[in-house]
């Protein structure tokens, strides 16, 4: 182990402290006195330094599970809330530091020393679940991974780089460029940019990610389709209770999801009032701190990302979706038509099935005394390309690219339209995406749509969305354009891999060229915008601001570039071309968080564009080729973010006012066409920025996505319940259940429903508003998914073990004959919206966070476009410059040190003001675009509602 290796895990252990192995338990004083905690905290320090260094789990069953010993809570939290140990939740939520201004410790000399060891805790620990999912969750289906168990040639294979399965087949029109039947490596024009089907982007695997490969696992595959009882374990757990409609899924939505109206007169079930009233309401659950833009963004990412169906359909066969059964005493019997009317659900829907990619019997292996399945039992292709490239935008296969326009006066920018009703629009400003036409490839529910690459399911904030990106690819090629006509002698930055020592000056670069690095461009900000300013708006405290830009600029910022190439190269030159196990992939996790990933192996000395090593350099997919899973698509179902109703503001009168109440069903498909042409980008900018979107709970799904109306469907209603819809997919896809799913991923079990209410709450009166509805919600859990004997004599599980080290049995704890929850049957999607303890600042659950820290990560890894290829030769030197400073020119700083930092103006406020012009004095105080526009943020992660100076007669905040 080389001696920066030494210094950098001294650090970690003496100022984050990582986890030691002692799991003690302690009751906390119910006084404090602070002086007395203060000496004890850092006395605690000292233990915890001396305990060591927790390892890392060697099997998965002894995982960390985010719980630390009784010294290090001390340390990084102090006595306040040391029981909180004793739950399933993870610890660090309730260190220092990790909250607003009331988590920080009252009566000591100094709070600075308790808030950094707070949050440097909370990263260690982060970091320390991302090591061991990184090692115990990779499940690739394409058939490596016998060799990730097994290794391949003496390399263990964590450590594998290559794989004869991501060769591209034969049927390839690009097979012969590649190498053919001999060592396929990508070449030349491959591997300028971001190719249409995703190939090429690791050259040497050239069919990683493309379009049409098999969505990957991040669960064994014998846990997978818990229904089918795969394995004894699985059996155990749910005892034959489980099926595709069982529980059923429409009387979970109606009972469970449900937004409960206090008008429904008001609503009509999600379709507001006539002519966009504004007297309209639909109730919801708000996040004080995160606002609609942000609900759409994220379908603007997944639209990106993933997709089962193609090209807006699923398989030809239909099936039924519930509406059928419930429980009564345990035992499933038929819905009376008193029942069905009270529900509100419909028995006569029916849906497309999900598209199957591969169904017969997985080949299964041995090693030791365990036999592995080589891959799931079904798998199901993604139909989109799985890299961060833009692709809604660009285009994903030869279909999707003839919905993509390009301006035949400027072939390197997208085609934009003035609207007949604005007199001399400028040209990327005041344009309009263009409308898709009739000889475009479409189904008939888009007619009247805007012509996008991935059509499907399009709303109002995705016309924003994708209106605000291609306007900015303009932005940047009209800024290019303005170079070269200043300076066409000027060497671009740009090269050519078959001729790499041609220097391509402004003048030179063609259309073809310019539009490819305008794609890297913009696909690199919407990246760095999900990174750095979604997620941390979306995760609202300080560990996870620290974390998360130190996923991209490193934790070591703006610091010495020294040390930060120096780290860099530690990563990319050693443990990146390690064939030791835990070099490349335990450490090279660790030490890519001092010099951040996205860059990593760019900066290398004698970089060569036509080598293979220099431009692949940086990627590393830790034995595992990337895609998304299956668990990943499942945590983003992410409907409840969505109102009903969108308060619409009009900013040439007064912008604090709600002029109309519009549905936001009647802003779909080619609806939306008209909504953005009458409404216009300012006025939709301003009011999805300004308005809060839903907290991701129980009794939270919008009433029209529960009543929506599918011309598509071949059913007798063509109705569908896309909440009942959500736990369908997840089980046709193989999902398990949320207990297991925890344990999987390194989580704690619960073993009743009650664990789901905030242990805080759970300690109020009876009769305290917030701890009756907990306490409903966790009523109709049980009342939904019921109880059973249990049998201690079952084992139910091999990822966990109890605290003593003994297998985890049907009881889960309880006495053996006791009569327990069924927590094991409850669905994931149900499971997650119904934890209602979650760290400060959370949008979202922990389960689904977890899945995050080992894909959002992974996403950046293993794409060379955000590591090694993040350069002039790909990006242009404009392109490297606009990514990394957000826009043209030099970094705009923001005003004051908003939650104690100084950092620059957010990527996407400055995209919004380049491009909207018009909202630059409404976004002029806002420090992140996904906060609530005009809320005060007030101190240190404050989740308070109030309005900022000049926005307090927005009604809004009398609510």
């Amino acid at each position: 182990m080389q001696a920066p290796l030494y210094a950098f895990v001294l650090f970690l252990a003496l100022s984050a402290l990582l986890p030691s192995l002692a799991q003690a338990q302690t009751t906390p004083a119910p006084k404090i006195d602070p002086i007395k905690e203060e000496a004890d905290s850092l006395n605690a320090c000292v233990k915890a330094v001396l305990g060591g260094i927790r390892p890392i789990a060697a099997t998965r069953d002894v995982r960390f599970e985010a719980k630390v010993s009784e010294a290090n809570f001390l340390c990084r939290g102090g006595e306040k809330e040391l029981q909180f140990r004793l739950t399933p939740w993870a610890d660090w939520q309730q260190y220092w530091g990790t909250g607003d201004m009331t988590s920080l410790p009252s009566g000591f000399l100094s709070t600075k020393g308790p808030e950094f060891r707070g949050v440097s805790g909370a990263l260690t620990d982060l970091e320390f679940q991302r090591v061991e999912l990184i090692k115990f969750n990779l499940f690739d289906n394409t058939g490596t991974y016998q060799q990730f168990i097994s290794g391949r040639n003496g390399v263990g294979g964590p450590a594998l780089k290559v794989w004869p399965e991501m060769r591209l087949p034969k049927t390839d029109p690009n097979y012969t460029a590649v190498g053919g039947d001999g060592t396929q490596v990508c070449k030349g024009e491959l591997v300028r940019g971001r190719t249409l089907t995703g190939i090429c982007n690791d050259v040497k695997n050239p069919l990683m990610g493309s379009n049409g490969t098999p969505f990957a696992r991040n669960v064994e595959f014998d846990t997978s389709f818990p229904d089918r009882g795969l394995s004894v374990y699985t059996q155990n757990r749910h005892g034959g209770r489980l099926s595709l409609l069982q529980p059923d899924p429409q009387v979970i939505s109606r009972v469970l999801l449900t937004r409960a109206q206090s008008n429904p007169d008001n609503c009509k079930l999600g379709f507001g009032l006539p002519n966009n009233s504004a007297d309209a309401n639909c109730d919801y659950q708000k996040a004080p701190f995160f606002n609609v833009l942000a609900a759409y963004w994220i379908q603007f990412m997944t639209h990106d990302w993933f997709s089962h169906m193609e090209d807006g359909h699923n398989g030809a066969q239909y099936m039924e979706v519930g509406c059928k059964t419930k429980l009564v005493n345990n035992v499933e019997v038929p819905l009376t038509p008193d029942d069905i009317a009270k529900l509100g659900c419909r028995p006569a829907d029916q849906v497309d099935k999900t598209l199957v990619d591969q169904d017969s019997a997985p080949n299964t292996f041995k090693v030791g005394d365990k036999t592995y399945m080589a891959r799931a039992p079904e798998t199901f292709a993604n139909t989109n390309t799985a890299w961060w490239d833009g692709s809604q935008i660009y285009g994903f296969d030869d279909e999707s690219v003839k919905r993509v326009k390009r301006d035949p006066a400027d072939p390197a920018k997208l085609l934009l339209q003035p609207l007949i009703s604005t007199p001399n629009p400028d040209p990327v400003t005041g344009g309009y995406l263009p409308v898709l036409q009739p000889t475009d490839p479409q189904q008939p529910q888009w007619a009247g749509q805007e012509s996008v690459a991935f059509p499907d399911n399009f709303t109002i904030g995705l016309s924003f969305l994708h209106n605000l990106f291609v306007r900015e690819h303009n932005s940047f090629v009209r800024e290019f354009r303005r170079q070269e006509a200043l300076t066409p002698l000027k060497d671009s930055g740009l090269r050519d891999p078959s001729n790499p020592k041609r220097v391509i000056r402004y003048k030179d670069v063609t259309p073809d060229e310019l539009y490819t690095a305008a794609r890297l461009v913009v696909s690199a900000e919407i990246a760095k915008i999900h990174t750095t300013e979604w997620t941390p708006q979306l995760l609202y405290n300080e560990p996870l601001y620290k974390g998360m830009n130190a996923n991209w600029n490193g934790l070591l910022g703006g610091g010495d570039p020294d040390v930060s190439k120096a780290l860099s190269d530690i990563v990319t030159k050693d443990f990146g071309k390690s064939k030791d196990v835990a070099k490349a992939s335990q450490w090279y996790s660790v030490f890519a968080s001092g010099p951040g990933i996205f860059g990593l192996g760019s900066k290398v000395d004698h970089y060569d564009v036509s080598k293979a090593d220099s431009i692949n350099g940086g990627v590393n997919h830790f034995g595992s080729p990337f895609n998304f899973p299956e668990e990943f698509v499942s945590v983003y179902r992410l409907h409840p973010l969505v109102p009903d109703l969108i308060e619409y503001r009009d900013l040439s009168k007064d912008p604090n006012q709600i002029v109309e109440k519009v549905a936001v069903i009647n802003t779909f498909e080619g609806k939306s066409t008209d909504a953005m042409h009458t409404g216009g980008m300012a006025n939709w900018g301003l009011s999805l920025g300004r308005q809060r979107l839903g907290i991701l709970t129980l009794h939270n799904h919008p009433q029209f996505m529960q009543n929506i109306l599918l011309p598509r469907l071949d059913s007798p209603t063509k109705q569908i319940d896309l909440a009942a819809l959500d736990i369908i997919r997840d089980r046709e896809h193989g999902v398990p259940r949320f207990n297991e799913f925890r344990r999987q991923y390194g989580l704690r079990q619960l073993t009743s429903y009650d664990d789901f209410m905030d242990p805080a709450v759970r300690a109020l009166p009876a009769d305290n508003t917030t701890r009756m509805m907990q306490q409903q919600a966790v009523d109709q859990l049980r009342q939904v998914y019921g109880t059973h004997v249990c049998d201690a004599s079952k084992v139910i599980t091999d990822a966990q073990v109890n605290e003593d080290k003994t297998p985890i049995n049907d009881c889960l704890g309880h006495p053996n004959g006791s009569t327990i929850d069924n927590i094991e049957d409850v669905d994931t999607v149900v499971g997650y919206l119904a934890e209602f303890t979650r760290p400060h600042g959370y949008a979202i659950s922990e389960t689904q966070f977890v899945v995050f820290i080992l894909n959002a990560s992974r996403r950046l890894f293993s794409d060379r476009f955000f590591t090694s290829s993040f350069r002039p030769e790909f990006y242009t030197q404009l392109g490297v410059d606009w990514v990394t400073n957000n826009g043209p020119g030099a970094p705009q700083i923001e005003k004051g040190t908003p939650n104690g930092h100084t950092q620059p103006v957010s990527p996407l406020k400055r995209i919004l003001i380049r491009n909207i012009p018009e909202l630059k004095s409404e976004l002029d105080p806002v420090i992140n675009a996904f906060d609530p526009w005009a809320r005060d943020r007030g101190q240190y992660y404050s989740l308070a509602w109030k309005p900022r100076p000049g926005a307090e007669s927005d009604p809004a905040f009398k609510q």
